[in-house]
């Protein structure tokens, strides 16, 4: 634990720095820009009479002769209320009146940081109430639309109002707990930028401090009541309620979102029986929106706007009649259409994990996920991710197998999984699993990953191990081979691992391991 401590201390300053840097590119540049002509920013009472600032945007030709069909959009963790103004604008000259708000607890809005909770699922519902008393908006077409802790809130708000009717959920969750907690570990990197972004621009909650400050200390006693926290904050846990609703919700990703990976929205889309779209691109958190905030071309945005008009003014564009699950791959620029989830990774290729292999814990063997935000956007501006040359990862800290040479391209597509057999010499440990494209020259690049921990094994009894890698998109050329490594220790995650702890990972004949990948058809 000394060792994620040390990697916490410095994953937070650069939490704030990168936290400064985004405020000022989302929220000061659109404001920069020139204000749109009909902007009105207002007061709106929330939940219990809380202050929410807010600001709306109307058709210029609104004269009260007619409604038009409502956007509420409630801003990201930590961004004020000019967010939107870009976007807002082009929405009302298209006939919506729109109104954006800073959501409780950040800014000048009023209130603490609930995160989500019952107050915020109550102020969206209260700005509806607002808009629909205050503006000419149409209450039966109601949509919400977000990025990040906004698109997390439109969701929720979509389970508890039966007014919305179309929801647009851009990089958000669908479980924060598969998210920042996926495999039984901490995500620290992530979880100490929301932390820093919280603290330096809005007014956490006693409650949401204690909530750190217990996640961080890795309290096992706290586990339970921290999972129910965040189930609680949870679309998938209403998914009942929203397939009830019937909102048509589009969901929108990045491949290499470090804050809410993509696993957790594919399954939470899988289980949707409302019309529904599911798009993966390459980037990190928010980054495939961002260049739409400036009011620049930006494909999730246009599809966004597209998705309104048909759902919420009956527009015949044909969004409805595309194949609903849309990806972007990591390696080529072209879309690929498929009818479900299940139908991306058509073929799984399994890679057998033969022999025994024993690692120290401890001790990062140069393997690791990257880094936060840039590692991510590296691989989508320039399709750099992280590297390491699997020749020389020490196999006295990392295991390593690998496929033969591919004759072919390989197209992966979705959720790769491992299944191995592993005997720790202590009752808890970390592993995190990386699957990399590894070229003639052994060098690697990433592919995904995933962390997981185990507490309370019996030491020196063997036990399975059953880890889903993040869902990705990425074509390895001809000539290459696929590697999975395994190791204890990655800057992104809290590790587990006691000192002096080892891990031997084996394939016993009548549960043999392997890393099963899925495939695009060909």
């Amino acid at each position: 634990m000394g060792h994620a401590r040390k990697a916490l201390r410095t994953t937070a300053v650069g939490a704030v720095s990168a936290t400064l840097i985004a405020g000022t590119a989302l929220g000061v540049a659109p404001a920069a820009q020139a204000a749109p002509s009909g902007i009105r920013f207002v007061d709106i009472a929330g939940d219990g009479g809380t202050v929410l600032k807010g600001n709306v945007v109307m058709p210029s030709n609104a004269d009260g002769s007619r409604t038009y069909p409502l956007i509420v959009l409630p801003t990201s963790w930590g961004l004020p209320q000019v967010e939107y103004l870009a976007q807002a604008q082009k929405l009302a000259d298209s006939g919506y009146v729109v109104v954006s708000y800073n959501v409780r607890g950040f800014w000048q809005s009023g209130g603490e940081i609930e995160v989500a909770g019952p107050p915020d699922i109550a102020d969206a519902s209260k700005v509806i109430d607002w808009a629909l008393a205050n503006t000419p908006s149409d209450a039966r077409n109601v949509g919400m639309a977000g990025v990040s802790y906004g698109a997390g809130i439109s969701l929720l708000a979509a389970a508890h109002d039966k007014r919305v009717k179309a929801v647009a959920s851009l990089s958000g969750w669908a479980d924060l707990i598969d998210s920042i907690y996926s495999g039984r570990t901490q995500h620290s990197q992530a979880a100490a930028l929301l932390d820093g972004a919280g603290r330096i621009t809005g007014r956490p909650s006693a409650e949401l401090q204690q909530i750190f400050k217990d996640f961080f200390a890795s309290n096992l006693a706290k586990e339970q009541e921290l999972i129910a926290w965040g189930k609680k904050r949870s679309p998938a846990t209403y998914i009942d309620q929203l397939n009830k609703n019937g909102a048509a919700i589009l969901l929108a990703n990045g491949w290499g979102d470090t804050i809410f990976p993509p696993n957790q929205y594919a399954k939470f889309y899988e289980q949707l029986t409302v019309p529904k779209r599911l798009e993966y691109r390459p980037g990190d958190h928010a980054t495939a929106e961002v260049t739409g905030l400036f009011g620049l071309p930006n494909d999730v945005w246009k599809d966004t706007s597209r998705w309104f008009d048909h759902y919420l003014k009956g527009v015949d564009n044909g969004i409805d009649r595309e194949q609903p699950v849309q990806l972007k791959s990591r390696s080529t620029g072209g879309y690929e259409g498929y009818p479900d989830w299940k139908s991306v990774g058509a073929t799984r290729k399994k890679i057998a994990l033969g022999g025994s292999s024993t690692i120290r814990a401890n001790v990062n063997s140069g393997a690791d996920g990257g880094i936060i935000f840039l590692s991510s956007i590296l691989d989508q501006l320039a399709q750099l991710p992280p590297v390491a040359s699997i020749p020389l990862l020490p196999r006295r800290y990392a295991a390593v197998w690998q496929s033969e040479k591919y004759a072919s391209a390989q197209q992966v597509r979705g959720t790769a999984k491992l299944h191995t057999t592993l005997t720790s010499t202590k009752e808890s440990g970390t592993l995190v699993a990386y699957l990399y494209d590894v070229g003639p020259l052994g060098l690697g690049k990433l592919v995904s990953n995933a962390p997981y921990t185990f507490h309370g094994q019996t030491p020196g009894k063997p036990f399975g191990v059953d880890l889903e890698l993040f869902s990705t998109a990425y074509d390895v050329p001809a000539g290459h081979r696929l590697a999975l490594v395994v190791d204890t220790v990655d800057p992104l995650y809290i590790e587990h691992n006691p000192t002096g702890a080892q891990l031997t990972f084996s394939s016993p004949t009548a549960d043999p391991s392997y890393v099963s990948v899925p495939l695009r058809e060909q």
